[in-house]
């Protein structure tokens, strides 16, 4: 598989379209048109913001027996939530999830 072919499926999974991926990226519309369009290969600054945005490593992206976890209905709505939140919202969900341990 190309790189361009594993993020079109990690968008896939996750629903997402290319403005999708731009915001939670952080790079511009026209650099993630450019990978669809144009078949432009990303850069590895680049292809570190689309990892950081779909919450894996680059070791993970390149790993071809990496595969994503099967979600359920709720536990995808409980993800496409948390991949919202701000770090701040994020580290008060995860210390009040740890008090439940």
């Amino acid at each position: 598989m190309d790189v361009i072919e594993r993020i079109d499926m990690l968008m896939k999974e996750r629903n997402w379209t290319d403005y999708k991926l731009s915001v939670k990226s952080g790079l511009s519309s026209s650099t993630i048109a450019n990978i669809h369009r144009r078949h432009t290969v990303p850069s590895i600054p680049t292809l570190e913001a689309i990892c950081d945005a779909f919450g894996i490593t680059l070791s993970q992206f390149f790993n071809e027996s990496y595969s994503s976890v099967q979600l359920s209905k709720e536990q995808q709505e409980l993800f496409n939530t948390w991949i919202s939140l701000t770090e701040n919202q994020k580290k008060v969900i995860a210390s009040l999830i740890k008090e439940f341990k």
